[in-house]
């Protein structure tokens, strides 16, 4: 009878059979996911271009992404900054980028009224002013590459989509950043069935990354635009899933040869950044209980298992454990290597997972406290 599986061994086994599944299905994922097309559009036949940037104290960040949009070469481009009540010189470094430039303009943001959250509401005010038949939402940290908008434009026509999300390069440094970061791309290659996503009129099996948003502006009014997202904290999905609730395209695509972005500078910004929007992220509180545990019992049970059979001497369950973790770095790592991130980072995947359950916490916590705020507004 020795050779039963105890209910330990079972749950290991379990954990590590869907990670491994999930891992499979991560590699699938990255088959079908859009890429840059092969065959540009000519010049002449691509729609005219807005690149919406909102920017609330961002004079740090602000000027190389100035930059490299004004370069972009192969649309018919006009660029709009929103200086969104900056405390800071951001309103200097544009003007000192873009000035002179016809094709740029400053819009100075609107107070913010009540109802709305200082994002949406300032995406709302510059997609208002917008001019172009392709709007591109684009956050003040993203640095696009030459030939980026072009090919943007291109994905979003060519896929006969309505509105996709190129994901940036996530550049990452120091242990937290690098922990952390890199679970962007890994999670929605992992988790949501892409082309069953972009197939289904469902607005929950959809995607978004307001880091780099392209739309058709006259499907973007037609949906509602910001407007449909104004109090929301995640407002990028959100405007993804107002995008199919008026029947319209949605996808996501890859960006990592087409922009970077660094989203946050040092553990004290990322934690502050995640616990403003990760209540959000699962529903409800229940969904977040419900998501954490299948996240403990998928990366965090499998390499417990293997501690604890090699400290027992257990063989079957440090086996079973080993394997699990296996198939979880094996799937982190597959992601990170193309998607940009260091593969050697897959193998603390534990460590991440933890970070973010710890992160999931504190910001419900928060949450209860009504202690949410980001750049000094607060978050409701």
């Amino acid at each position: 009878m020795t050779d039963r599986w105890s209910p330990l061994e079972g749950v290991v086994a379990a954990g590590g059979a869907a990670a491994a599944g999930l891992a499979a299905h991560s590699v699938l994922n990255w088959r079908l996911l859009r890429k840059t097309p092969t065959s540009p559009t000519p010049q002449d036949h691509r729609p005219s271009v807005s690149v919406l940037i909102p920017a609330r104290d961002e004079a740090d960040r602000l000027g190389p992404t100035l930059e490299a949009v004004l370069s972009q070469e192969g649309v018919d481009l006009e660029v709009l900054v929103l200086d969104d009540g900056s405390t800071d010189d951001t309103t200097v470094v544009a003007r000192g980028v873009a000035d002179g430039d016809r094709r740029f303009r400053l819009l100075h943001g609107r107070a913010v009224p009540d109802g709305w959250l200082g994002k949406p509401f300032a995406c709302w005010q510059l997609a208002e002013a917008a001019k172009g038949e392709v709007l591109v939402f684009l956050d003040a940290d993203v640095t696009l590459r030459p030939g980026a908008l072009a090919a943007c434009v291109d994905m979003l026509h060519q896929g006969e989509m309505d509105l996709l999300s190129p994901y940036p390069r996530q550049t990452a440094h120091g242990v937290a950043e690098r922990l952390v970061q890199p679970l962007l791309q890994w999670s929605w290659l992992t988790f949501l069935p892409l082309r069953l996503a972009e197939q289904s009129a469902s607005p929950s099996m959809t995607a978004g990354n307001g880091q780099l948003i392209v739309a058709r502006a006259d499907c973007y009014r037609a949906s509602g635009g910001h407007q449909q997202v104004r109090a929301e904290v995640i407002e990028d999905v959100e405007l993804a899933r107002a995008f199919k609730r008026a029947g319209l395209r949605v996808g996501m695509a890859d960006g990592t040869d087409l922009a970077t972005c660094r989203m946050y500078h040092g553990w004290a910004e990322l934690r502050e950044g995640y616990s403003k929007s990760l209540w959000k992220a699962f529903g409800s509180r229940r969904g977040a209980a419900i998501a954490v545990s299948l996240l403990a019992l998928l990366y965090l049970v499998p390499p417990l298992g293997l501690l604890a059979g090699l400290v027992l001497r257990r063989r079957r369950l440090a086996v079973l454990g080993a394997a699990g973790y296996l198939a979880a770095v094996g799937g982190r790592a597959h992601t990170a290597g193309r998607t940009g991130s260091p593969m050697a980072d897959a193998v603390a995947h534990p460590a991440s997972i933890g970070m973010l359950i710890w992160l999931v916490r504190e910001s419900w916590r928060r949450k209860a406290l009504g202690a949410l705020s980001w750049k000094g507004r607060p978050v409701t």
